[in-house]
């Protein structure tokens, strides 16, 4: 079996970043890690785009990490070593300056679940499944913080029946918890997607840069003094107010 990869590639505005490992469903293996560290770094250094998607290769999103990488753990320092590395990277992503797209084709299970939970918004399909089934499979652990990230996403009581019973969570449940935007077919997932996508360039960098940082603020505290200033002191804001009066479509700058 292969070691799989996480891909990143840019046309126009927006990155699209792959999992490719579907022998395995996508499972996560230490260099995909790493490499998807690297294509966080590299969207970051990048201005020019406005979204972000994460999908994965074939019939899945992300089956949790590659077990395999499990076998040489000697003891407790190797899993708090492992938890901390998954923790760095899932806040790269909720860090990125542009908004995300979990776009869920399949499994999203384990670590694939807290990456799509990191992302801003989230499409599935009809096949799609969501769960943390290691009460009944590995037998570890998710860290508080990636509890939290799932209990922002779904909701407690989901949560609880994901980690306590190892319940896989359906498509629909996935849109009545607020995790998931909608359910589509698979044949169509691709189309409604870049629909998303062209919303997301299409808006107001500054505008949505704010929301992004408002809702953090909202859910942990904190000043939104900054925000409020970059915003309403931006060039954008006044090409809007304008655009509006000349009834007109503004043209967004991010400045």
């Amino acid at each position: 079996m292969s070691e799989g990869r996480v891909t990143l590639s840019i046309e126009g505005a927006v990155a699209t970043v792959l999992f490719d490992h579907p022998e395995a469903y996508n499972a996560m293996t230490f260099a995909m890690y790493a490499q998807l560290a690297e294509a966080c770094t590299k969207i970051a250094a990048t201005p020019s785009l406005r979204a972000v998607a994460f999908r994965g290769k074939g019939k899945a999103f992300v089956a949790g990490t590659d077990i395999r990488e499990f076998l040489d753990f000697a003891g407790a320092e190797d899993g708090l070593a492992y938890e901390q590395r998954i923790e760095a990277g899932i806040a790269q992503i909720e860090a990125l300056p542009v908004p995300t797209v979990a776009i869920i084709d399949g499994a999203a299970m384990g670590g694939g679940l807290v990456i799509a939970a990191a992302c801003d918004l989230r499409l599935v399909s009809t096949r799609a499944r969501f769960g943390v089934p290691i009460a009944r499979t590995v037998g570890n652990c998710l860290s508080a913080r990636n509890v939290a990230r799932l209990v922002d996403s779904f909701g407690l009581g989901a949560v609880r029946a994901m980690l306590l019973l190892a319940q896989i969570l359906q498509p629909v449940q996935a849109v009545t918890t607020g995790f998931a935007l909608e359910v589509v077919e698979p044949d169509v997932i691709d189309f409604r997607a870049a629909e998303l996508l062209t919303a997301l360039v299409a808006n107001a960098p500054l505008s949505i840069a704010a929301a992004r940082e408002a809702i953090r603020l909202a859910a942990r505290g904190g000043d939104d003094t900054d925000m409020i200033r970059r915003v309403y002191g931006s060039a954008d804001f006044k090409e809007g107010v304008r655009a509006f009066i000349d009834k007109r479509a503004p043209v967004w700058t991010g400045r």
